[in-house]
């Protein structure tokens, strides 16, 4: 894992990468447009993690007032690159960022990686009661 750089820096990412990982892989973006991606990490803070060799091997964002919320969303780590720890770098990676900021909430969404997760503190919401949602999107499938 220590082998791999992160950058915060927008213009490292290969966006044709992170187009084609999110709008055709990635369970919760299938069919997502390009525009809409293009969009949605322009406006927002990403992430990028790095093979020696320089390929983007994963991406990651945040959306965030920069005060008093984050949301750790698009986390997607290449199959070739898979089973190194870079899921648990990225989450580590948004708890830093949050931390940094003075934000003290730092939500996501997940399928199946809640044990990723786990290892950079996260836990199910204390109380999903007091949380309400509006998701007009298809079924995932």
């Amino acid at each position: 894992m220590s082998d791999y750089r992160l950058s915060e820096d927008p213009a490292d990412l290969d966006l044709e990468r992170v187009i084609r990982w999110i709008s055709t892989d990635a369970y919760w973006a299938k069919g997502r447009t390009r525009e809409v991606i293009e969009r949605s990490f322009a406006n927002s803070f990403p992430v990028g993690l790095y093979a020696p060799g320089g390929q983007q091997a994963a991406v990651a964002r945040i959306v965030s007032d920069r005060a008093t919320f984050v949301w750790l969303c698009d986390v997607y780590v290449d199959p070739e690159h898979r089973g190194r720890g870079l899921g648990t770098m990225l989450a580590d990676w948004s708890v830093g960022w949050a931390e940094r900021q003075g934000i003290k909430r730092v939500i996501l969404a997940t399928l199946d990686a809640h044990g990723v997760y786990a290892k950079a503190g996260f836990a199910p919401i204390a109380h999903p009661e007091r949380w309400m949602e509006i998701d007009t999107r298809p079924p995932f499938g």
